[in-house]
């Protein structure tokens, strides 16, 4: 045995110090293989759509519905299963609608916990005992998993689980131990959380999102461009800060800047005021206002977007003057525009410009701020970098998140691999340096961490200007457009220049062949591969379909954002992956939690199957199993080690 084999048994022996203690955990492992896998949930594009959100989780995109049917089949009506399924999403809230309204609760109380755990039991099966305890609520730990396991030494179980069942009663416990059931389904119905990025910008509640995944048990997040723009405010990027808060002020969405985060929006507000005093800012309305503002706060809001605006085009400019790599010279426009015909240069043509009031911009300095803005931005970046709760955000964004991800047998990412017409991969400059394909995601990765860790203060800057480039250039892999339209939807009547076209990616990825060459670009080869892909709303309303390749491409943005859909025709796809194999989900609009109670309603619309397999799926199949059975290899080494006198075994008291 070589030294460095025999340095790693020795750190081995310290987990399994006898021959006793490596055979259990061969034992353990061995039978884990052999449980089918967990039921993976995909999401993408929440938007900062909590209550859909959190519907979602809750109802397992159907799957929590689809396990009452398994285990009460045609025994329960439809009605009941509906109950049933609504009171696991909202346990607390639906007991006291059924409080108003049932004559005996107690027996209520009794038939609803013996349904409960019949969930509970079929929920818990493809699991070890062990992981299902870990997922127990710590008071009723005890007694839940005596009444999900099976006792066989017990003669008269019916008995025995009602004695158990009479006592909660009797003891007043009965509506915390239905929450506590119903909690436990809704963590056992979905072993694990994949989110395909944009939390953030243009619904209300981001933040309420990212509270809710702190105590998510199973999840990873790969980044959108919006969650990047706001990771990029969280390190105190300028044009970053400029971005998002405009399209917080866009979206009407101030409440999530000033009571969610408390950023204070005085400085901006008092600005803006003043600076564009006789300016009715008419071209900088909101795109989306719910309920009423009075004329006097539209009118400062509208002040407070264009002030924003402007901002965001100089600091943007600064950017790509200074980095002349990123290639976005043509998106530098203020110093194109001629004040004395009106019009503004893109691309060698001119266009008449609908505003031309720009009292902050310098003809001999059009990309500088004023000394009034840059006293704005430099309040408001202290108001971004020392907010407490975004910074926890964030570094979970950074902890659970990622350009794109492997996992069993799946390429997970957000927008697409940067390519041209001829289906080849494009190169993209980073600092100098070409990239395409997978290391064009590892690269841009490794300067989003950069940004936040690196100790260089060089490349913690270049990090954080990265970090801009990834949310908006035409080469990023997370936005995959020719440009950010931004300037033109302000101020050109022209149509055509608002658009904003898409890589070449979006028309190849029908292709068999694209999307081939992309798994194999990042180690996936075989017949159940996938990409699962988001950040692009699925038009269905048009005949669009989410599943491409016959079922090899599989995009799952459906519009969960309010904005998307009119354009869509749903409320957003999701997509699970259990044991037996790929189901897509399509959503209708969610109303309100409130409803969703009182009428016993849910959104899924519609299930299909994208992929069943013949032979079900077991942990052995997935990622882990394959960990597992590495581990299982080398435990078995390490006895032979210990049987042939190469390692000595250890005394468990040392432990």
């Amino acid at each position: 045995m070589d030294k460095e084999r025999k340095r790693y048994f020795e750190q081995l022996s310290e987990l399994y110090p006898t021959i006793g203690k490596a055979s259990a955990e061969i034992i353990n492992l061995q039978s884990i293989l052999y449980l089918p896998k967990g039921t993976e949930h995909f999401l993408s594009d929440i938007h900062g759509e909590h209550e859909a959100f959190s519907h979602v989780l809750r109802n397992g995109s159907g799957a929590v519905r689809k396990k009452i049917d398994d285990v009460f089949g045609h025994t329960l009506s439809t009605a009941d299963k509906a109950a049933l399924a609504t009171l696991i999403y909202y346990p607390s809230r639906k007991m006291e609608l059924v409080k108003k309204q049932e004559p005996d609760m107690e027996n209520w109380y009794k038939i609803t916990l013996y349904r409960l755990i019949e969930v509970c039991k079929t929920v818990s099966s493809k699991y070890t005992r062990s992981k299902v305890r870990k997922a127990l609520p710590a008071e009723y730990a005890y007694v839940i998993e005596e009444l999900i396991t099976e006792k066989q030494e017990v003669l008269n179980k019916e008995a025995y689980y009602e004695a158990i069942v009479n006592t909660i009663v009797e003891l007043g416990q009965t509506e915390n131990f239905i929450i506590a059931l119903a909690e436990l389904i809704q963590k056992l119905v979905i072993d694990h959380l994949h989110i395909l990025g944009d939390i953030f910008d243009r619904g209300p509640s981001p933040h309420r999102i990212m509270d809710k995944l702190c105590y998510y048990h199973s999840f990873d997040i790969q980044w959108g461009n919006h969650d990047m723009v706001w990771m990029g405010a969280a390190a105190g990027q300028l044009a970053c800060i400029a971005s998002v808060i405009r399209t917080s002020i866009r979206y009407g969405n101030l409440d999530l800047l000033e009571e969610g985060y408390g950023i204070n929006m005085l400085p901006l507000a008092t600005f803006a005021m003043k600076a564009y005093a006789d300016d009715p800012c008419d071209r900088f309305v909101e795109k989306s206002v719910e309920g009423t503002t009075s004329p006097m706060e539209n009118d400062m809001i509208r002040k407070m977007h264009k002030a924003i605006a402007i901002i965001r085009f100089k600091l943007e400019g600064q950017l790509i003057q200074k980095w002349p790599e990123y290639g976005m010279e043509n998106r530098c426009l203020l110093h194109r525009i001629d004040f004395e015909t009106g019009t503004v240069e893109i691309d060698g043509h001119r266009y008449k410009m609908m505003d031309l009031n720009f009292p902050t911009i310098s003809k001999e300095d059009p990309y500088g701020l004023s000394e009034e803005e840059l006293e704005v931005m430099t309040r408001l970046r202290s108001s971004f970098v020392h907010c407490e709760k975004l910074q926890k955000h964030v570094q979970l964004l950074l902890k659970k998140g990622s350009m794109y991800k492997v996992y069993n047998g799946n390429l997970l990412y957000h927008g697409c691999i940067p390519m041209n017409e001829d289906g080849s991969f494009t190169k993209v400059n980073i600092y100098g340096k070409e990239y395409n394909g997978k290391a064009l995601y590892d690269v841009l990765e490794s300067y989003v961490r950069k940004a936040f860790f690196s100790t260089d203060p060089k490349e913690r800057e270049k990090g954080q200007d990265m970090i801009w480039y990834i949310w908006t250039a035409p080469n990023s892999p997370i936005y995959g457009r020719h440009k950010m339209a931004t300037f033109e939807r302000y101020f050109l009547e022209e149509e055509a220049m608002k658009h904003e076209s898409k890589n070449p990616y979006y028309k190849l990825i029908d292709k068999p062949e694209t999307a081939d060459a992309i798994l194999e670009e990042f180690g996936l080869s075989g017949d159940r591969v996938h990409i699962i892909n988001g950040h692009v709303p699925v038009r269905k309303i048009a005949g669009e379909s989410p599943v491409k390749c016959n079922g090899k491409v599989i995009i799952i943005d459906g519009g969960f954002s309010k904005t998307y859909h009119s354009k869509t025709g749903i409320a957003g796809y999701t997509l699970t992956y259990n044991s037996y194999g790929l189901s897509l989900t399509a959503h209708q609009p969610f109303e309100s939690a409130e409803n969703a109670i009182r009428d016993e309603l849910d959104i899924v619309s519609k299930r299909e199957v994208v992929e069943y397999v013949g032979r079900r799926i077991l942990v052995g199949d997935t990622d882990d199993g394959m960990r597992m059975k590495a581990r299982i290899d080398d435990i078995k080494e390490l006895i032979k080690a210990y049987q042939s006198g190469e390692i000595a075994e250890r005394d468990q008291r040392e432990f």
